[in-house]
């Protein structure tokens, strides 16, 4: 079996490339490996392995983190529409270290958006303890 796109081919589109082709192309463009996006996704290794080889989906929680890591919208990840690679030659598009300094806002973003939920779920906490003490 020949898993190699015919040159030009469109081998991101939603007729021949799977979710986990989708997940590993957008990986690899960001030059990243799949334990270094396990660990960006918090995650074991084998999971990303699942994802990339067809075998597991993430959750939704997991799936809209990993869009945010890999800078692609979830609708490209599920089927290949919306925001995402063009195709293999666009990961030589940007040299490495604006890629770095992307991929590092990407994850300052996702971080930032797990600690506001962590700080909705203590404010909360926070009033609900005034009104039982108040």
């Amino acid at each position: 079996m020949n898993d190699q796109p015919e040159p030009g081919s469109d081998w991101y589109s939603e007729d021949t490339a799977t979710f986990g082709d989708r997940v590993a192309g957008a990986r690899e463009a960001l030059g990243l490996t799949r334990s270094e996006l396990a660990k960006r996704m918090g995650v074991k290794l084998k999971t990303v392995a699942g994802w990339e080889e067809d075998l597991a989906e993430p959750r939704a929680n997991k799936l809209q983190m990993l869009a945010g890591v890999l800078n692609v919208s979830i609708m490209w990840l599920l089927n290949g529409q919306g925001d995402g690679l063009d195709g293999p030659d666009e990961a030589h598009v940007l040299p490495g270290d604006v890629r770095a300094i992307l991929t590092e806002i990407r994850q300052v973003k996702t971080e930032m958006g797990r600690l506001s939920d962590r700080l909705g779920v203590l404010e909360k906490k926070l009033r609900h303890t005034l009104k039982e003490h108040g």
